[in-house]
């Protein structure tokens, strides 16, 4: 494999780890990065903090998540466990009231409401393929809620659940919706951890271990590939273009971006338009830092999801030392430009007046920093959700090969789409992928249907 040079774009979790994967198997790679900093949307926000940090971007790992679980043991990095209690909800009940709620009977009360769709989803084996995807995918969750009359704190248990899929119930897809609660994960049960040292320790080792560069500012704009190779045409933050070229590629920016790609030849059409169709949460994220942590008491949730303006609000330091702490809000879907507003109009101030449920009370506010992603032009969103009008069908799509070009990034993961595990086993994927495909270099060139992987 030492002949092998692989050209990657993007440097964010997948791509890296994608890079780092070829590298071990003695291939060359290029990294090229559009932004002036590796990780993509892992973000780790030092500065301003005193000394602490928060997770701007990426945060929470899960319990099963194994691939991004040994790859931090690989790079000598610890995790902790955080937010114990798991996500409690502040929301409208039946009765019209507004409290704190334990997650588990809203998500109960869904789940018996989607009992049937449930069913008939386990029976076509779960698949986004065949007649039964196709006809719940094409009712979005408010549809749903609307014909099934559904209880108020089913209606409110959706309206928490936009800081999870950062879209709100008219536009996410039901079929969305019963995946998820077809795996019978009760939010309130989550085992999460953090890396002690921020996340974006994660991206950083990586990149320390690379032998090959990592281009930075630099925008691809052109991919062609023959039978031999693929050129890429990049372009730099001063407006200059150069050429580089490999045996193949891995594209893992998002999929508005590749849609924006020029690849030649062309991408087959029901692909191009399954990566222009996709679509990514609004999301803003926001940390505050406190001078105390009065909502640190007993038998006081630290992770809630809402049906407010604020979105979800959790503790984002807990595992970190010291009087201050940092209380993260990821306000998704309608919410982001709500929180937005709040912050024009009034500052952090403005924010922490409306976190009384919390427990903040006399706490005050020493600094804060807030992300919209959706605002960034390399991410577009906080990470990609379907829609009602995106056709099953076609999520296979996003991670097929074609030809020396192949594809990763948490919107190609199946079982880990939305979460930086997803990103972590696509880079894995794709390097695979490339590896076998070079297995078989010797044999002509094909335009393959789409229906092959290789």
């Amino acid at each position: 494999m030492a002949e092998l040079s692989v050209l990657i774009v993007g440097a964010g979790l997948a791509g890296l780890v994608a890079a780092r994967e070829l590298e071990r198997r003695g291939c060359r790679v290029i990294v090229i990065e559009a932004r002036e900093r590796i990780g993509g949307r892992v973000w780790t926000i030092r500065d301003g903090f005193a000394g602490m940090h928060g997770e701007a971007g990426g945060e929470f790992i899960d319990e099963d998540q194994q691939e991004i679980r040994k790859l931090a043991k690989e790079l000598g990095l610890n995790e902790l466990r955080v937010l114990r209690g798991g996500f409690s909800h502040y929301r409208r009940g039946n009765h019209g009231q507004r409290r704190m709620r334990s997650s588990s009977s809203g998500w109960r009360q869904t789940a018996r409401a989607l009992e049937r769709l449930i069913h008939v989803y386990k029976l076509a084996g779960e698949e986004w393929g065949g007649p039964i995807a196709t006809a719940v995918a094409s009712c979005s969750i408010a549809d749903w809620l609307h014909g099934t009359k559904a209880a108020r704190d089913v209606r409110a248990t959706a309206d928490a659940m936009r800081g999870f899929f950062l879209a709100d119930p008219d536009e996410l897809s039901l079929l969305v919706y019963v995946e998820q609660f077809a795996g019978e994960s009760d939010p309130a049960k989550r085992v999460m951890y953090r890396l002690r040292e921020g996340n974006d320790c994660l991206p950083k080792r990586i990149a320390r271990e690379l032998r090959s560069p990592i281009y930075l500012r630099h925008v691809v704009r052109r991919i062609v590939q023959t039978k031999e190779k693929v050129s890429i045409t990049v372009e730099n933050s001063r407006g200059r273009r150069m050429e580089l070229q490999g045996r193949y590629a891995i594209v893992t920016s998002p999929a508005p971006l590749t849609a924006e790609i020029e690849f030649s030849p062309a991408l087959p059409e029901a692909q191009r338009d399954a990566f222009a169709r996709l679509r990514y949460g609004r999301a803003t994220k926001t940390l505050l830092q406190f001078d105390r942590h009065p909502w640190r008491r007993a038998r006081r949730p630290r992770a809630c999801a809402t049906d407010i303006e604020l979105g979800a609000v959790w503790d984002g330091s807990e595992e970190q030392r010291g009087p201050c702490a940092i209380v993260t809000l990821l306000a998704g879907g309608n919410a982001s430009a709500a929180t937005k507003a709040i912050l024009a109009g009034g500052g952090a101030p403005a924010l922490t007046e409306r976190l009384d449920f919390f427990g903040v009370g006399g706490a005050r506010a020493l600094a804060y920093h807030s992300v919209t992603w959706e605002d960034d032009p390399w991410s577009r969103g906080g990470y990609a959700f379907f829609d009602s009008a995106f056709p099953p069908s076609d999520r296979r799509l996003l991670a097929l090969p074609w030809e020396r070009v192949f594809f990763a990034g948490e919107h190609t993961s199946k079982l880990w789409q939305g979460y930086t595990n997803g990103a972590v086993e696509s880079g894995l994927r794709a390097a695979e992928e490339v590896c076998l495909s070079a297995g078989r270099r010797s044999r002509p060139l094909k335009r393959r249907c789409l229906g092959d992987l290789f």
